[in-house]
């Protein structure tokens, strides 16, 4: 390392500098080390990971770990499924790419020493291409981190890529950072990837991109300082959009639960469904879609909802679960805790936490109209005795009136577990221009690049946000092992 003429900077040289230190960018150091290269991370936190560490599975079709248990995804499949899903506004090059990767970086992770559990569904009988990490993405990550290390790539924490190095409309050459102490680092780099995980805390971008109001009628499940700066400096360098305000909403919560309470447990079941007006507004087994889920509340005025049920189907939730919630609490898992979550979310006024002896007392406690309210329970508790929806066609077998009492109402606001685009990138991840051409040394991957995804997450393909992290990444090394040797 040779030290500038300004004391307060430092210029390095490297092979590829990758910003971000979660999956997609410790994935792209990786395969970038396994092929020789030498390279730097820098990461804003002062841990690996960020939102992955919270990840419980990720994508896959053909993989070995399928074939063994005799389940059958063709890649074909997966191809045509995720193209129709987003009614063909994804990049179906880039997706073609992703699909045909997912099974070798299974085998590539289990080399690494990466342990899975299982292949499974986000929801009964759905497709099982998720494979589940076992201890959730943690220990993924301190085994990615682990080998990188030991094969020479450099990560440094607590410091932020702030922009790239580019003349005209030649190659990437490097970028600067910034460590904490406000120390600026320049870095020659013969290629640089993006990788810096979206702009979910981005409080002016996800009100300018999707017109939501963050931590108002929109949280994040994650807070890793994650404000886009890898997408900003990206476009800076005269990158092309793509996929900016694509939200990978969820099922809704109240606000400060955590995933593995038992009140989000019971949020997460398909009871009745009201908006702030006391109206019913969905085919509540949506709920199991976690995308669909989050689309149906995000047409609702203030972007939240209540869920409500009766004493009988909390019992039943208590002692024999319900349809599951990913692999926090997954299917029949009893809500063992339920009762007592609740009664310590009363007593300390949580505001969104409703119980009362009557349908009328519920009704004023969650400040809507008593009439149209009652009105709606009664209508759907006719649903539930002639065993048919006639309003939204829900699925008989979760059709549970509301009528013993005590009553129970949460209130759930949209929640959101990434951003999901941001960069124009072709099938090789390689970073395009607003002519679509492609930036010599530049590549983006994981949530800071767009054309995965049409206008919504795909939960069809059950763990597409980390599997696209991982291979994306995965891709974006091989790309820029191959630049970089030409």
């Amino acid at each position: 390392m040779g030290k500038s003429e300004n004391r307060d900077s430092f210029t390095e040289t490297k092979d590829v500098l990758v910003a971000g230190a979660g999956g997609s960018g410790l994935a792209a150091a990786l395969s970038l080390a396994e092929g020789g290269g030498k390279v730097v991370v820098f990461e804003k936190m002062p841990f690996p990971g960020g939102s992955f560490l919270f990840v419980e599975g990720t994508f896959a079709v053909e993989s070995e770990m399928q074939w063994k248990r005799n389940i059958k995804v063709t890649r074909d499949e997966a191809f045509r499924d995720m193209m129709q899903y987003s009614h063909w506004k994804a990049n179906a090059a880039l997706v073609r790419a992703f699909v045909d990767k997912s099974a070798s970086t299974i085998d590539w992770l289990e080399k690494q020493g990466v342990e899975f559990t299982e292949p499974t569904g986000t929801w009964l009988g759905g497709p099982r291409t998720w494979h589940l990490f076992k201890g959730l993405g943690g220990p993924a990550i301190n085994v990615l981190v682990a080998n990188a290390v030991k094969k020479g790539v450099e990560i440094r924490y607590e410091t932020t890529v702030k922009k790239l190095l580019r003349e005209g409309d030649g190659p990437v050459t490097g970028a600067v950072a910034e460590d904490k102490t406000g120390k600026q680092i320049k870095v020659q780099a013969k290629a640089v990837i993006v990788a810096t995980g979206g702009y979910p805390n981005n409080k002016e971008w996800i009100k300018k991109y999707s017109g939501f109001d963050l931590e108002v009628n929109l949280f994040p499940l994650g807070r890793y300082n994650k404000i886009g700066e890898g997408i900003q400096m990206a476009w800076e360098a005269g990158a092309a959009e793509e996929g900016v305000g694509v939200i990978h909403l969820n099922i809704g919560s109240p606000p400060k639960i955590g995933a593995r309470s038992h009140i989000w447990g019971a949020v997460g079941q398909p009871t009745l469904w009201v908006n702030q007006y006391g109206v019913r507004f969905c085919d509540e087994t949506i709920v199991e879609n976690i995308a669909y889920a989050g689309n149906a509340m995000s047409k609702q005025k203030g972007g939240y909802d209540f869920r409500i049920f009766d004493e009988e189907t909390k019992i039943q939730l208590v002692e024999n679960g319900g349809i599951g919630v990913g692999m926090y609490l997954p299917p029949r898992t009893p809500l063992t805790d339920l009762d007592t979550k609740i009664k310590a979310a009363v007593e300390k006024k949580n505001p969104c936490i409703f119980v009362a002896d009557t349908v009328d007392e519920l009704a004023n406690k969650m400040g809507v109209d008593r009439t149209v309210f009652k009105k709606t329970v009664e209508e759907y508790n006719k649903f539930c005795e002639k065993g048919h929806d006639d309003q939204f066609a829900k699925d008989p077998d979760y059709l549970r009136p509301v009528r013993i009492p005590r009553f129970y109402a949460f209130k759930c606001y949209m929640n959101f577990l990434g951003t999901l685009g941001g960069i124009k990138i072709n099938e090789k991840t390689e970073v395009l221009d607003r002519n679509d051409k492609v930036i010599p040394g530049l590549y983006a991957a994981g949530n800071d690049a767009g054309g995965l995804y049409g206008d919504s997450y795909d939960v069809i393909a059950s763990g597409a946000s980390s599997g696209f992290a991982l291979n994306s990444g995965r891709i974006a090394g091989e790309n820029a092992l191959k630049y970089i040797r030409r």
